[in-house]
C-alpha cells in the first residue's frame, strides 16, 4: 500500500465518497449512486466548501480515494465557550477495513480539531453498528450521551 494522504475532498472525489456512504447495510439504503451524481449531492458538497468551519475529507492511497469523513467546528457558550469538533459520515473502503486506515484518519481529523482550538471531539453512530462502538472505544471515545434524531 502506497502512503495515505488526508486531504480536503474535491468535486472529483464526490462520487467515490458517495460510493463509499453506500458501501454498506445501513448506507446502501440512504445514498444513492448514479452517473450522473444526484444534484442534491453536488450542493451539499458546495455548502460544505463554502463554510469554513466544515471540512469534507478523504483518505487517499495513490490515486484512489478509500476514506471519507467531515469535521464540523462548533463554537459553544457551553464549557466556557468551548468549540466542539464534530465527525460524522466516517467510512473507509471495504478491501482497507481493519489496516489501520481507520486509526489513521481519526489521529489525523482529531489532530485538525485540536489546531483549530477545539477542546472535544465527538461523533454520533447508528446503534446498528457494533463493530464501529468497538472502534470508538478503543480510540478513546466514551458513550457519555444518548443520542436523538428527527428525520424531516
Amino acid at each position: 500500500m502506497n502512503q495515505v494522504i488526508f486531504r480536503t475532498a474535491l468535486l472529483t472525489d464526490l462520487p467515490a465518497i458517495v460510493g463509499l456512504l453506500a458501501d454498506d447495510a445501513l448506507g446502501s439504503q440512504r445514498e444513492t449512486v448514479s452517473s450522473p451524481l444526484d444534484e442534491r449531492y453536488v450542493a451539499a458538497f458546495k455548502a460544505i466548501e463554502a463554510d469554513s468551519n466544515q471540512r469534507l475529507v478523504v483518505a487517499i492511497n495513490g490515486e484512489t480515494v478509500i476514506g471519507t469523513l467531515q469535521i464540523s467546528l462548533i463554537p459553544g457558550i457551553a464549557r466556557r465557550g468551548a468549540w466542539r469538533g464534530q465527525i460524522e459520515a466516517v467510512r473507509i473502503a471495504a478491501p482497507f477495513r481493519s489496516t489501520g486506515i481507520g486509526q489513521q484518519i481519526f489521529e489525523w481529523a482529531i489532530s485538525e480539531c485540536k489546531s483549530h482550538g477545539c477542546q472535544l471531539v465527538q461523533l454520533t453512530t447508528d446503534k446498528g453498528r457494533p463493530d464501529a462502538h468497538r472502534f470508538y472505544e478503543k480510540l478513546g471515545f466514551v458513550a457519555s450521551h444518548e443520542g436523538y434524531k428527527l428525520i424531516l
